[in-house]
């Protein structure tokens, strides 16, 4: 195990509260175990780490979050996406490799939306070359988070959103049953409706989709009373 990781795993485990740990787990459907260390105090212990070990050189990224990904607790999956994060502006072209394993590996909502709308939105942005050469493959894929994130990536862009590329993303996924592709269309169209309220109302109102997306897609509309 690489240094940096058993270092990091020392230091979460001192703090790790098995009171914690069970609802925690619970909350998350029992897909992962956990230390039982909640956000805000996570962030103080690896924000204290950070202070004496600084970050992972940039050369051993790929290998120090593919350690952390592979321990059991879900803490250290977070503490990985927050290094990558931390990172996310000097990766490397070749780097949508290793996203792509994130998103891939322990695949949840809670680690595949982060690394949508953080670390995958900036490297496409980043590298557009990358995202024309990964989207195709991505969008057509047997693996629905590859395709959830698709979906999501562009939550962050708003004015500089593609509008077209997401409303034809949201027209291939209308046949699926799967929840959490519902789930993201709605998403998706209900954060850009806060930039362009009409296109979203106008798409929703021509396109058959599912009742989950439509209801999610306009549901901040309907809070500002603007429907």
């Amino acid at each position: 195990m690489h240094s940096y990781v058993q270092a990091l795993q020392a230091h979460l485990q001192l703090q790790a509260n098995p009171a914690e740990a069970g609802p925690m787990s619970r909350y998350m459907r029992d897909q992962f175990p956990f230390l039982g260390l909640k956000t805000p105090a996570r962030r103080v212990l690896l924000n204290t780490f950070l202070a004496t070990h600084g970050l992972p050189p940039l050369s051993d990224l790929d290998l120090v979050l593919k350690e952390l990904w592979a321990l059991p607790e879900r803490e250290y999956q977070y503490s990985a996406l927050t290094l990558l994060d931390k990172l996310t502006k000097k990766l490397p072209a070749d780097a949508v490799g290793l996203l792509e394993y994130l998103i891939t590996h322990k695949s949840w909502w809670d680690t595949v939306d982060s690394l949508a709308g953080h670390a995958v939105a900036v490297h496409f942005q980043r590298c557009p070359a990358v995202r024309d050469a990964t989207l195709p493959v991505w969008r057509s894929s047997a693996n629905f988070w590859l395709r959830r994130t698709t979906l999501l990536f562009q939550l962050p862009y708003k004015t500089n959103t593609d509008v077209e590329l997401l409303f034809s993303l949201i027209r291939e996924n209308l046949d699926s049953g799967e929840f959490f592709i519902q789930k993201a269309i709605g998403w998706a169209l209900r954060e850009y409706s806060k930039t362009d309220a009409q296109a979203v109302i106008e798409f929703i109102h021509a396109t058959p989709l599912p009742a989950l997306s439509a209801r999610e897609g306009l549901k901040w509309l309907q809070n500002q009373g603007r429907l």
